[in-house]
């Protein structure tokens, strides 16, 4: 959506396929490495008007961007008579929130233009309750009753609340929008169409080119998304899974490519020989590991432990554990301020044999649906890493063997990755 280039892109993928009827835009993003995303521009705006700055060197670049596209692809709105109304109520008084959904508001009504759809206000029908969250039977309804047989161009990012002022969503909303949209309305997939050709198996700052996931189950997804890939917003998964509805994530600017499909099964799926679907880590967690002698029978024992850990406030990624030893893995930078803390109230309440803390870990999980069906997954793992000289730290399997974990030091963290991938993917 950056600029009309991009305009055209989106309407011959648009005009491909008659069953796109329900279009949700995002504002203007960057045409180059160095230039503003609208929504950042925006935001500058606020922040100058609230410091008593003028903002008319700002607001005429967002004001250039759109009278660019409008005036490229001969558009029939007239949109400078919505910008000097944008710019008055900026002066007489305007929220933050309305101000920053402005960006996706202009994108969709010049969309709306270009593709001959109607334009239908995001605020219309996205209802916050007033806690802040989704009044999704409102919501659903209402965009059911305003879409019906029309063809659309809806804003993303914002709605609007209970007493009729905009509220907009964390950044990347235009995706919950979306998906919230796919779910109102009973979709048959709901197409995120973004600038790459989906999710990637690796992360490609560690690994050359890596390969495209080509179909990946949500619950695939959660779990790389939770070790730190890069995909979607949490809120563009939820809506879609609740339904049942399928999510490909497709290449605006390579529209051939099918991207990644994400559903909650593949029934018709055949084992194959490449079971990694992903693999992603994080770096810098610290393992504490309490051995006792008889442990394993003293009843309570890891349930004091980890309440001194809630106590403090610091969330535990993994437990893994032997007879008379358990190990507790938590993020140093989360935990560096109280590690000492929690580690002599353990030692108060169940007076241990021993109390380790190690620093420096990161945590890479290979993760694949069908590691259930495939003999011996850990031992190649563990006999890639250990021919490659990395030292596992700790490991860690759930019961639904939708993953393997393993620790190693920080210093591993790219080769452990590479390794796995190289080992499993290539």
């Amino acid at each position: 959506m950056a600029d009309a280039g991009q305009f055209k892109k989106v309407r011959s993928i648009i005009e491909a396929d008659p069953a796109r009827k329900v279009i949700v835009v995002s504002a203007a993003g960057k045409r180059f490495k160095d230039d503003h995303k609208l929504t950042d521009l925006l935001y500058l705006c606020h922040a100058h008007k609230k410091y008593g700055v003028s903002c008319d060197p700002v607001f005429d670049m967002i004001a250039g961007r759109y009278r660019e596209i409008c005036a490229e692809l001969g558009l029939k709105v007239d949109i400078d008579v919505r910008l000097s109304a944008l710019r008055e109520e900026i002066e007489t008084g305007i929220s933050k929130d309305k101000l920053v959904s402005r960006g996706e508001y202009f994108s969709a009504m010049l969309m709306a233009d270009y593709l001959g759809y109607d334009f239908l206000d995001a605020e219309d029908w996205l209802h916050f309750s007033f806690d802040g969250t989704i009044d999704k039977e409102r919501s659903y309804e209402d965009l059911e009753r305003l879409a019906a047989g029309r063809r659309v161009v809806i804003p993303g990012f914002y709605g609007s609340m209970p007493d009729g002022s905009i509220r907009v969503l964390s950044r990347g909303g235009s995706d919950v929008t979306g998906a919230l949209a796919a779910a109102a309305l009973d979709a048959d997939v709901y197409e995120n169409w973004t600038d790459v050709s989906g999710i990637l198996m690796a992360d490609p700052r560690i690994v050359d080119d890596p390969d495209t996931i080509e179909r990946i189950t949500y619950n695939e997804l959660r779990e790389l998304s939770y070790m730190g890939a890069q995909v979607l917003h949490e809120g563009a998964v939820f809506p879609v899974r609740e339904k049942n509805i399928p999510l490909n994530i497709r290449n605006t600017n390579a529209p051939d490519h099918p991207g990644t499909l994400i559903m909650e099964r593949f029934p018709d799926e055949e084992i194959s020989d490449r079971f990694i679907t992903g693999i992603a880590g994080r770096k810098n967690f610290s393992i504490i590991t309490v051995s006792k002698a008889g442990m394993s029978s003293q009843m309570g024992s890891l349930r004091q432990m980890l309440e001194v850990f809630e106590k403090h406030g610091v969330c535990v990624e993994y437990t893994p554990s032997g007879i008379d030893s358990v190990s507790f893995v938590v993020s140093a930078d989360k935990a560096k301020d109280r590690i000492y803390s929690i580690v002599g109230e353990i030692r108060d309440a169940l007076i241990p044999d021993n109390i380790q803390i190690t620093g420096g870990i990161s945590v890479v999980a290979a993760v694949g649906r069908q590691m259930a069906f495939k003999p011996g997954t850990s031992g190649r793992i563990f006999a890639a890493l250990g021919k490659a000289g990395i030292n596992i730290r700790m490991i860690s399997q759930g019961p639904d063997e939708l993953n393997i974990i393993v620790g190693v030091n920080n210093d591993d963290f790219e080769s452990c990755v590479r390794v796995l991938y190289n080992s499993f993917v290539k």
